[in-house]
């Protein structure tokens, strides 16, 4: 779906210089040329997880660009209740009125709705699912909310949405949990339990208890229970399992025979046809192709299909990279700013 529209001479003029000898592109970068892409995790201080993206924003005055916050929370859920045991992941893209003020209210909606869908179906795969989300086998699980808003669009969104949506589950740290397992003693149990309880313990046996209405919270009548605790301060905890093998999206924007990256509005509005590649890079695995799409009118062949998922795996991999490098600097920039913190106390 196209957010900005252009005439016709303008489509012409953008694909003429696309396909130039050499290529021309209004910023004059490359074809396989992106933006500056800047990245900051632990923007939010009560979240889980959290991370700001940045994607062509201007260096001098800090306008312009794509610019997606992401941002993690977990909460406890109960499998009788209709959880799942390993746990679940939950996605939801919200976009800002004023990254699309020429869109109506129903088409920003179908917008969201595209892009939550193609997020969610993605992240929420098994062969994605971290290993740690598990609290009590059969009882308790963790519900994993990754919430991206889209704050500005100047193309490229899925790249920046699939950018945040891995520095946010990086940043995250789910909370170490220990299993606590109540037994009630044999032969005590109800309310005679309780009463030879407290004979034994030399107490007079008044205890003031109804043994006709039951309550709610009454657990005299349970034999057995387990539950959790957390021994972790709830910033702290152990990060995602394989947070390494979250995926990056390229998208290729095709002109045919031409494809080009990181595309701006109008060039994205010139494209006839777009293609969402998603790729996985685990660190003892070949790489895997987590998703693909298709936005646009036009067709491709098989042969051109391959000939691109082969291009594409390459530049993912080039990003993926990168954005690999930024998230360990970010972790060492954070923890070098918590000990001066502490040192300060």
């Amino acid at each position: 779906m196209a957010t900005t529209a252009i005439s016709k001479a303008e489509q012409s003029y953008i694909q003429t210089a696309l396909l130039s000898d050499p290529p021309l592109r209004t910023d004059g970068r490359s074809l396989q040329d992106f933006r500056s892409v800047a990245l900051e995790t632990g923007v939010a201080p009560l979240a889980n997880g959290s991370a700001r993206i940045s994607v062509g924003r201007d260096p001098h005055d800090g306008s312009g660009g794509t610019e997606v916050l992401a941002a993690v929370k977990v909460e406890v859920e109960s499998v009788e209740e209709g959880g799942v045991d390993a746990g679940r992941i939950v996605c939801t893209v919200s976009c800002s009125p004023a990254a699309y003020p020429q869109l109506a209210t129903a088409a920003l909606e179908d917008l969201q709705y595209d892009m939550t869908t193609i997020i969610h179906q993605t992240l929420s795969h098994p062969s994605l699912h971290p290993k740690n989300l598990r609290i009590l086998p059969g009882k308790k699980s963790w519900l994993l909310n990754l919430d991206l808003i889209v704050l500005a669009d100047s193309g490229n969104i899925y790249d920046a949405l699939f950018m945040a949506a891995r520095a946010a589950l990086w940043d995250t740290k789910i909370p170490r949990t220990r299993a606590v397992e109540y037994k009630a003693r044999k032969g005590v149990a109800g309310s005679t339990g309780v009463s030879a309880a407290v004979g034994k313990l030399g107490g007079s046996g008044d205890m003031d208890i109804d043994e006709d209405t039951p309550s709610g919270f009454d657990t005299r009548q349970i034999q057995h229970a387990i539950d959790f605790e957390l021994p972790d301060y709830w910033d702290e905890g152990e990060v995602l399992d394989g947070r390494d093998t979250w995926p990056v999206c390229i998208t290729l924007n095709l002109v045919p025979p031409v494809h080009f990256l990181d595309a701006i509005l109008r060039e994205e509005a010139a494209a006839p046809l777009k293609v969402l590649l998603i790729y996985s890079f685990p660190t003892s695995e070949k790489p895997r192709v987590q998703g693909m799409r298709m936005l646009g009118p036009s067709e491709l062949t098989l042969e051109q299909i391959k000939d691109l998922v082969n291009r594409g795996e390459q530049y993912a991999r080039n990003v993926s990279t990168a954005l690999h490098t930024k998230l360990k600097d970010e972790d060492v920039r954070r923890n070098q700013k918590a000990r001066e913190k502490f040192e300060r106390r």
